[in-house]
């Protein structure tokens, strides 16, 4: 007996279509189920609770749930590791076994003995608390870190006596992965905090004194280059090792551009900043930083879709008295970069990262001139993090590296002998199933090339096989490779796993980011639609055995896809989606994302939010795939509502007999949560699309 036979008969409980219409720019705008948006009143509540139950009937139905989640878990114990960040002679650093619900920070002096820092399971039991971030100053003696609860995101900021262990400041409440810039002597720092009794997107600097009441934090003065900064803008901080430099860029709701000023602290108080414009109004992102040679370090995409690395006088940072000292490549966008010049050295040398075709490598060039000198070996074609030095005298780096295969480990380079060698395994011991990984290049419905990677068993079976298209095509973020044990248990039973690098994504620079946003944003579903044709053409599935997934904004893409495309897909899985382009704008998060898809309040861009919103494209009579909609209670980016309006409105318009069903947690958030909430996620996606695909979960197939 298959799944699909002991699935129960799903009756969905009713959902109130109203006669709502908005008249927008000359458009009739239907809204049926706005009054799902209110997640308080009493109808939602009734209508969510009998959504829950309906899920919860059809997940006990999923034959080889149970076996799935345990493989999961098992690929799951890998655990966590990051590089070492340092300060003075002291190493940060975050490690999380398969044991433990959250990473734990650890500390090691120069005796190279560990000491836990920030447990949140020690903090809070229930595993509701995260780390969301954390900063030691520059002596490594003080840790300023952010804990925040059920997955909101909006954290409480503290200081840590890193000897004693004991807090020595704080709470600072309204903080959302605030930067943090340590001023010399750990008496103060900068940071960024929402502004009381503001609209959720608007923040500001401000300077933090040790000891003082967060009410009496001074707010740095940024000069205001639009009207509409509180909607939706976010600050870098950055400081130099020596605390002479401070830099503050600003972006707005996208990471296409933003403004940089530079300010000289040894010539203007904390209180009051001197900054000097680096560039504002400008179509480009830049980051910089003042080394310890007194140069002027500027990654740009001004003039360089792809990223250059350039160089100047801090005393006149703007962009006519910059110097290129590595060009862009034409195929490659620049990532990272770090300066290894300790004394051990015959001469210093610059590592620039690079993310070519969505895979890592890193160069090694003269310091002086930008010549190039060769390259620094990687353990694979894969991804690697940020690169991460001493502050003072470095002749090495470290970095993690991970692919689809591989547990994320840390690896040192040294620069006096040009060798890459492993520094810390992943403190894991799962046995992870041998994997084939293919890139193929396939046309979109434009002819523009797209690539897909493709993971399937490497003696699999002949012909067509359930499989699982990913993609997020959004906001220049890439998609490059990433061990994934929600990845691995579907390739290990059987199925094929392919993700696309849609435009919107990073995978190929800002042009490509720039290429599936606003009205272009059809481009992403295009290339999205062009990879499920192709996956068929080529055999690797059919469309009664393809499923297709993404979160937050590849749940946009999906549903787009869906709504316009229904035939060629068996299920959906739409993660925190955004669905609603008439009023995404309206919620949560919502406001900082107009750069990346247009306002409803403009009538050209209300015409293209119009052509491709899920929502809106939702016809009666069709027979659209099995969907599953997962949405979080606590999510403060992407409000559930989105999920739950158009869950309803496929309920209603499905001609077949497939399931529409939606998933919620309460108490859980858009980032990361305890581990045992994702594997069982995991668990749940995965045997949904099992059950529509014909992947065989119960037989016991895999490795």
């Amino acid at each position: 007996m298959s799944s699909t036979d002991r699935m129960p008969v799903v009756v969905y409980p009713t959902a109130a279509r109203q006669a709502i219409a908005d008249r927008l720019h000359g458009h009739v705008v239907r809204d049926p189920y706005r009054w799902l948006e209110d997640a308080s009143s009493p109808q939602t509540r009734e209508w969510q609770a009998a959504q829950d139950d309906l899920w919860r009937r059809f997940r006990a139905s999923l034959l080889g749930r149970e076996r799935l989640q345990a493989r999961v878990a098992e690929l799951s114990d890998v655990g966590v590791i990051t590089a070492p960040m340092w300060r003075g002679d002291r190493r940060f650093g975050l490690r999380q076994t398969a044991q433990q619900e959250h990473p734990v920070l650890y500390t090691a002096g120069p005796d190279d003995h560990e000491r836990v820092l920030v447990d949140p399971m020690t903090i809070d039991p229930s595993g509701a608390t995260t780390l969301d971030h954390w900063q030691p100053d520059l002596d490594g003696r003080l840790l300023a870190f952010q804990l925040s609860r059920y997955g909101s995101e909006w954290a409480q900021l503290y200081v840590m006596d890193v000897a004693s262990r004991d807090v020595v400041d704080g709470p600072i409440d309204r903080c959302r992965y605030s930067p943090v810039a340590w001023l010399p002597g750990g008496t103060a720092f900068f940071y960024v905090r929402a502004v009381p009794g503001s609209p959720a997107g608007a923040r500001r600097v401000y300077l933090h004194r040790l000891g003082t009441p967060a009410e009496d934090d001074i707010p740095i003065h940024v000069p205001v280059t639009e009207p509409d900064r509180d909607e939706g803008s976010s600050f870098g901080l950055g400081i130099s090792p020596d605390g002479r430099w401070l830099a503050i860029s600003e972006s707005r709701g996208t990471a296409s551009s933003n403004d940089v000023w530079l300010a000289d602290l040894s010539a203007s108080t904390w209180a009051d900043p001197a900054l000097r414009v680096v560039h504002e109004g400008v179509d480009a992102r830049t980051a910089l930083d003042v080394g310890t040679d007194g140069r002027m370090y500027v990654v740009t995409t001004l003039g360089a879709p792809r990223g250059r690395l350039c160089v100047g006088d801090p005393a006149r940072p703007d962009p006519e008295s910059w110097l290129d000292l590595v060009p862009a490549d034409p195929e490659a966008v620049l990532s990272d970069f770090v300066i290894l010049d300790g004394p051990d050295l015959q001469r210093a040398v610059l590592l620039v990262g690079w993310t070519r075709h969505a895979l890592s490598e890193v160069s090694v060039h003269d310091l002086a001139t930008g010549e190039r000198l060769g390259q620094v070996p990687l353990p694979g074609p894969g991804s690697i993090g940020p690169l991460t030095r001493r502050l003072t005298g470095a002749h090495e780096t470290w970095f993690t590296y991970t692919d689809s295969a591989t547990p994320g480990a840390v690896f040192r380079y040294d620069a006096r002998t040009g060798e890459t060698t492993p520094w810390a395994r992943s403190p894991g011991s799962a046995v992870v199933p041998e994997t084939l990984g293919r890139q193929i290049v396939y046309a979109s419905a434009d002819g523009t090339p797209v690539r897909m990677v493709v993971l399937a068993r490497p003696t699999g079976e002949a012909g067509p096989r359930p499989a699982i298209l990913y993609g997020y095509g959004g906001f220049g973020v890439p998609m490059t490779p990433a061990y994934s044990s929600f990845t691995l248990a579907w390739v290990e039973s059987g199925g094929v796993f392919a993700i696309a690098h849609l435009r919107g994504g990073g995978e190929e620079g800002e042009q490509w980011h720039r290429a599936g946003t606003r009205e272009r944003k059809q481009n992403a579903v295009d290339d999205f639609v062009a990879a499920a044709e192709t996956l068929i053409s080529e055999g690797w599935t059919s469309a009664d055995q393809l499923g297709v997934c993404g979160e937050s904004n590849g749940g946009l893409v999906v549903g787009a896809a869906l709504t316009q495309r229904p035939e060629l897909f068996a299920a959906a899985v739409c993660s925190a989606p955004v669905l609603d382009m008439v009023r995404y704008e309206n919620f949560g998060l919502g406001p900082a994302w107009r750069a990346e898809y247009g306002s409803a309040d403009d009538p050209d861009q209300l015409r293209w939010l119009l052509g491709y919103s899920p929502y809106h494209h939702v016809r009666a009579g069709v027979d659209y795939p099995a969907v599953l909609f997962t949405a979080f209670g606590n999510d403060s980016r992407v409000d559930p509502l989105h999920a739950r309006k158009m869950c309803a409105a496929l309920q209603w318009a499905t001609a077949g007999s497939r399931p529409i069903l939606m998933r919620l947690e309460d108490e859980a958030g858009h980032a990361d949560s305890a581990s045992t909430r994702g594997v069982s996620l995991a668990a749940d996606i995965l045997a949904f699309v099992a059950a529509q695909t014909g992947l065989d979960l119960a037989g016991g197939g895999g490795a």
